[in-house]
């Protein structure tokens, strides 16, 4: 492929994308009319998901790892009944949209490239998608909530028990849809190791104008059946066994540290480390008890609980806990999982490197929040130095999350 072609066109589409990603479904559904039902009826964060996606393709066209990313995308989209037929009337209707978005820049050479680059991404998704279904993996689990528990207004643990086998790793998420909000799915952190009765728990803070989180908070009662994605995300408890590790999780970022120490615990007691759990005020702190109890069964894990002092903005939790970090040692010889909201997790990252631990290290799964586009740079200089931020998808880099 012609990486410098595609990016210097995209550079061009990327400055126009609430257009583009219009158009782009505008002409899908005007000459596929049967496509509109696979998708939500509110398709704005669809939208911001779609340009999220091809930046990130176009992004990393050298990266050994996009292959990787594209296959499980296909994997992943099975659950949205897409199918070749669709994967070519997307490809038709995507080029419509960069022809009349580019302008001067779309170029005999450039529909060339762009119409061989998204034949290599078509069949790499039909491609992952095949291998899913060939080795027996459901486009979707269906569970049955068996219970849900609520923590004051706006948050609420979900027990699910899925009425297949449903295999995952301790840090991973899913995706979830319910029969509530037809055709949306969200994606949340698996608060739990592997049970023996197959149990999972999902943690849910409610999003202001979120319509999944408010549907599982506010609606969802035991009984009902909800729809779970095959798992991802990289906030799994990989590196070297004897490794010193530091979790730190803020908010419903609880979950997936919860459940990489319960498995750390059926390990055995022997593990160092240290956690850190932090909440804008004590009564945010929904998971103390279970830490305590974790911390417990892990001697050699030190538990710290930090909030906002009463009264104060909930940044200030934010900050004591940088300050804690600091006064932390051995960053180097320590793997870090992170959990938390958006700025949180950039901001204790960027400390921590500053701190000495290694980047490669430290792991978490990125929550930037759906929105309407951010204003785009004048110049494509500018946008090369100053890429805007995205939703990740890919769960061997970053992943997506409502809460």
């Amino acid at each position: 492929m012609d990486a410098e072609l595609l990016r210097s066109t995209f550079a061009v589409v990327e400055r126009r994308a609430e257009h583009a990603v219009a158009f782009f479904y505008a002409h899908l559904f005007r000459h596929n009319p049967g496509v509109r039902d696979l998708f939500p009826a509110d398709m704005r964060p669809q939208r911001d998901r779609l340009f999220a996606a091809l930046t990130h393709v176009v992004t990393h066209l050298e990266d050994p790892r996009l292959a990787s990313y594209l296959t499980h995308l296909g994997r992943d989209h099975r659950r949205f009944l897409a199918s070749p037929p669709l994967y070519a009337a997307v490809g038709t209707s995507l080029l419509a949209a960069f022809a009349q978005t580019a302008g001067a820049a779309w170029t005999v050479e450039a529909e060339k490239a762009w119409s061989e680059a998204y034949g290599r991404v078509a069949e790499l998704m039909i491609r992952g998608a095949e291998e899913a279904a060939g080795a027996g993996e459901p486009a979707w689990w269906d569970a049955d909530v068996v219970r849900h528990a609520r923590y004051g207004e706006d948050l609420a643990v979900l027990t699910l028990r899925p009425r297949r086998p449903f295999p995952y790793r301790p840090g991973q998420y899913v995706s979830v849809s319910s029969l509530r909000a037809p055709r949306v799915w969200r994606t949340y952190s698996l608060g739990n190791a592997p049970r023996p009765d197959g149990t999972v728990e999902l943690h849910v803070s409610r999003v202001p104008g979120g319509v999944m989180s408010t549907v599982l908070v506010e609606e969802t009662g035991p009984g009902e059946v909800l729809r779970l994605s095959a798992p991802g995300g990289a906030l799994t408890a990989d590196g070297p066994p004897d490794a010193l590790r530091t979790y730190i999780c803020a908010g419903t970022g609880w979950a997936p540290v919860k459940a990489l120490l319960e498995e750390a615990a059926g390990g055995g007691p022997d593990m160092e480390g240290r956690l850190f759990v932090v909440g804008r005020a004590k009564e945010y702190l929904y998971g103390r008890e279970d830490a305590e109890r974790l911390g417990a069964r892990l001697p050699g894990l030190s538990v710290t609980f930090i909030t906002a002092a009463p009264g104060r903005p909930r940044e200030q939790a934010t900050e004591r806990l940088l300050t804690a970090l600091r006064s932390c040692v051995r960053w180097p010889e320590h793997e870090v999982r992170l959990a938390g909201p958006p700025g949180f997790l950039s901001e204790v990252a960027r400390t921590l490197e500053e701190l000495g631990a290694d980047p490669a290290r430290i792991r978490h799964d990125a929550l930037p929040p759906v929105g309407r586009f951010a204003a785009r740079p004048a110049t494509r200089a500018e946008w090369l130095l100053s890429r805007p931020p995205l939703p990740w998808h890919d769960p061997a880099a970053r992943a997506p999350r409502e809460s």
